[in-house]
């Protein structure tokens, strides 16, 4: 069984998400050995300037990094990314490990973003929406669009 990471900045503040979250990592945990972890957020201003973001993203992409298993497919969620349908996803994860990856690593930024620095080391960009979507409600999309490729992957109907 393959390991799945799902590295995030902040943390599930409302129950229904967090909930929501659990139930999915369960789901995927027929599949895969699923870990969470969760980078701390950088504090801002209610208006920072672009030096204090980018500050704030230089500091949360270090943690983020670190964090990166040794060895994993990574893969940034960011809005110039692709965007591929269930079926792509399911392709992109069977032919990473069928390239000798046995774990692959998801990466969700802060409300500001990402440093290009993690994007750079990453194998793969993908973009979830061009729409904005709250981080919470995102990193729960996350969860059944890899829950619904990890069912593709196996023949179920779950995709349908």
């Amino acid at each position: 069984m393959a390991d799945l990471t799902v590295i995030a900045v902040g943390s599930l503040r409302e129950r229904y998400f967090r909930e929501a979250a659990d139930e999915y990592k369960k789901r995927l945990s027929a599949s895969w050995n699923v870990r969470e972890i969760e980078i701390k957020e950088e504090k801002t201003s209610s208006s920072p300037s672009e030096a204090q973001i980018a500050d704030a993203l230089e500091k949360e992409g270090d943690r983020i990094l670190d964090a990166v298993p040794k060895r994993a497919y990574a893969v940034a969620l960011c809005i110039e990314g692709d965007s591929p349908d269930s079926r792509g996803l399911s392709r992109m994860i069977d032919d990473a490990k069928s390239s000798g990856y046995s774990s692959i690593c998801f990466i969700v930024g802060s409300s500001h973003g990402m440093a290009e620095k993690v994007k750079e080391k990453c194998a793969r960009r993908l973009s979830m929406s061009r729409m904005t979507f709250p981080h919470e409600l995102a990193r729960v999309m996350l969860y059944e669009a890899l829950y619904r490729a990890a069912e593709i992957s196996r023949g179920t109907g779950y995709h349908k």
